[in-house]
């Protein structure tokens, strides 16, 4: 089988080349309801909070529509699963919030590791592409990022997406001038769920675990940070509660506007006043 091009001819006839994909029909096939979120959870414990870490795909914007719309056309268009696409249970049980060396052995694991990076490289081009039409932020990322700012907290973006992804997400979310420190995985020794982006941030914002959380939308993400020595609120963008919950994540959100995250953050504000 030959390397894929890198040219997105292929995909001329696909339809999503053509329409946007309705992002709102992505839902996952996993049931949750029968795992409540756990609505009693406090981030008080970490006060006075110093610094909050923010992934970036998933977590800042609804992206993993997108990156499931380009895995599933590219996978099928070299025959995975006997040609037959991928569904949305499959993205999130194998791909979502992994990093491209490690589902290199997942989704290729046949391919020279090289002809397997070109087709995740030829992934995020038609990604970048999908992204740039119609990208959106979570529902009141606005709001925080001005309560982060007027509290003067230290903040960095944690991400496992490769350098372009990363600044393109940013740029379009106009957060360029909110972020002090963006930490790529690509640059450090091991990925998530591994610690070592989150340690990488603390040590650049030079701030104690002990005082910074998390925002994280992926079972890989909420390891690492918890790894790291952080807790960290999962939000339920697209992955199931469930998920994340078990995964170790302290509270689970459904966005920025959730009750229950406000709830913490002026109780570690009160009781930083406190102090």
């Amino acid at each position: 089988m030959s390397t894929l091009a890198s040219s997105l001819r292929p995909f001329t006839k696909n339809p999503i080349s053509h329409k946007k994909p309705n992002i709102p029909a992505f839902s996952t096939t996993i049931p949750s309801s029968s795992y409540p979120i756990n609505s009693n959870a406090s981030l008080s414990f970490i006060a006075p909070l110093e610094a909050i870490l923010f992934d970036i795909d998933g977590t800042l914007c609804d992206s993993d529509p997108l990156h499931y719309y380009a895995f599933r056309d590219m996978l099928q268009e070299i025959g995975f699963n006997d040609g037959s696409p991928i569904d949305e249970e499959f993205f999130i049980n194998n791909i979502s919030g992994k990093h491209n060396e490690e589902l290199c052995r997942v989704l290729l694991p046949d391919w020279e590791f090289e002809k397997a990076m070109k087709f995740m490289v030829d992934k995020e081009v038609l990604f970048r592409r999908l992204a740039a039409e119609q990208l959106e932020p979570i529902s009141g990322l606005n709001n925080v990022c001005k309560w982060v700012e007027d509290l003067g907290l230290k903040r960095a973006a944690v991400t496992n997406a490769p350098r372009a992804n990363a600044e393109l997400l940013i740029s379009m979310l106009k957060l360029q001038d909110f972020f002090e420190v963006i930490v790529l995985a690509e640059e450090c020794a091991r990925p998530k769920p591994f610690p070592d982006p989150y340690l990488k941030a603390l040590n650049a914002l030079n701030v104690s675990p002990n005082h910074t959380f998390v925002f994280e939308d992926s079972v890989s993400g909420i390891k690492a940070a918890n790894a790291a020595g952080m807790p960290a609120v999962g939000m339920a963008t697209r992955n199931p509660e469930q998920m994340l919950l078990v995964a170790g994540a302290s509270l689970v959100i459904k966005d920025y506007n959730d009750p229950k995250l406000w709830e913490n953050l002026q109780k570690m504000v009160h009781q930083k006043s406190s102090l």
